[in-house]
């Protein structure tokens, strides 16, 4: 989670986006830079090496940006593998370092709160990065996250058709509560799902597959199979082990929501198993990111990139510039992700989604 220019539905969706591949290791993209200098030097600190999108897409956008806006800047770049208290030793190191502004996407925004509001103690500007941090951050990049979760519900809806009533059962796997992000999408998603279906099982999925999937297995287990109209996944990730655990009870043409548009998210669209995911242009949210940074570390405005402002966790009203997000089914994947050069058709058509694909009209 950049001084792109962003500001209509229209143009978001002509943005890049989206996430796919495996991450990469932690040890090895732990730095991107040796310098040690600091003054010209902007820290980047992403959650996880898991999430296909960070190492694949936030990263080397967020460093073409920097580059392209700043020849002799750096950018410093470690991941926390998804653990808490390495990603606030990194903060540490960064401030030592001497480095003037990081970035961050918080592994957990409240337990790293401590660690940014030292770093802001000793001159450190602060930037929450898709995930709002708490503390005295100095500005937010990510995008409208309640109005995600009002495209996921509100695509769930229109999948169940003549079947969105309240007396239709569904199933809403939430994210990590640790993530912010995660009480917006659900927040958005209840606003357009409240008083229209059942939701007869919530849970939190961790944003892990696995979770996931025994979530929705247990859900199976207290509703039945044949009482289940539909299911509301917050990303692709879990949605991909709610597919599983479908399939293995014999459970099928029920819509399934996502987020990220991941590759394997698009397949399963193309496929059937699910029924939309929502697409976030990854690519201007880390030019803006980055624009932000350079911006703070040349000691300039960034009122004009900030044009709003969000409420953190810890109270604090943090300039913000937020993205809009664009919802994605079968009907409009040409039209998303091919369009905009995300994926190919080769990239989505291989030989086992080729039938699907033909179908769909991809091919």
């Amino acid at each position: 989670m950049r001084r792109v220019v962003i500001g209509t539905a229209a143009v978001s969706m002509a943005l890049s986006v989206a996430a796919c591949g495996k991450a990469g290791d932690s040890k090895k993209s732990d730095s991107s830079s040796s310098s040690s200098s600091g003054g010209k030097t902007i820290g980047l600190l992403l959650p996880d090496s898991v999430t296909a999108r960070y190492e694949k897409f936030d990263h080397p956008y967020f460093e073409a940006q920097v580059k392209s806006l700043c020849a002799d800047c750096t950018v410093d770049y470690a991941n926390a593998a998804g653990d808490a208290a390495k990603q606030a030793q990194q903060v540490s190191t960064m401030v030592t370092k001497g480095v003037k502004v990081i970035v961050i996407s918080a592994q957990d925004s409240a337990a790293i709160k401590s660690s940014i509001d030292a770093a802001v103690a000793k001159g450190v500007k602060v930037v929450a990065y898709d995930r709002l941090a708490q503390g005295k951050v100095s500005a937010y990049v990510s995008f409208d996250n309640v109005k995600v979760g009002e495209l996921q519900g509100q695509a769930l809806l229109d999948a169940l058709g003549s079947k969105a009533t309240t007396k239709s059962k569904v199933v809403m796997i939430n994210g990590d509560d640790a993530d912010p992000n995660a009480g917006q999408f659900k927040q958005g998603a209840h606003k357009a799902l409240d008083g229209k279906v059942n939701i007869a099982y919530e849970q939190s999925g961790l944003w892990k597959d696995t979770v996931a999937a025994q979530k929705m297995k247990a859900a199976i287990t207290q509703l039945g199979a044949k009482n289940i109209a539909g299911v509301y996944s917050a990303n692709d990730g879990m949605a991909g082990g709610i597919a599983t655990t479908l399939k293995g009870a014999g459970i099928s043409g029920i819509p399934l929501t996502g987020q990220d548009a991941e590759l394997a998210g698009i397949q399963r669209i193309v496929a059937g198993t699910q029924s939309s995911t929502v697409y976030k242009a990854f690519k201007p949210e880390a030019d803006a990111a980055a624009t932000i940074a350079v911006d703070l570390l040349q000691g300039k405005s960034i009122s004009s990139l900030a044009t709003t402002t969000q409420t953190s966790g810890s109270g604090d009203q943090v300039p913000s510039q937020l993205l809009t997000p664009v919802s994605v089914t079968k009907a409009n994947i040409k039209d998303t992700v091919i369009k905009d050069g995300l994926y190919t058709v080769s990239d989505i058509c291989t030989s086992e989604f080729a039938k699907a694909c033909k179908a769909a009209g991809l091919q």
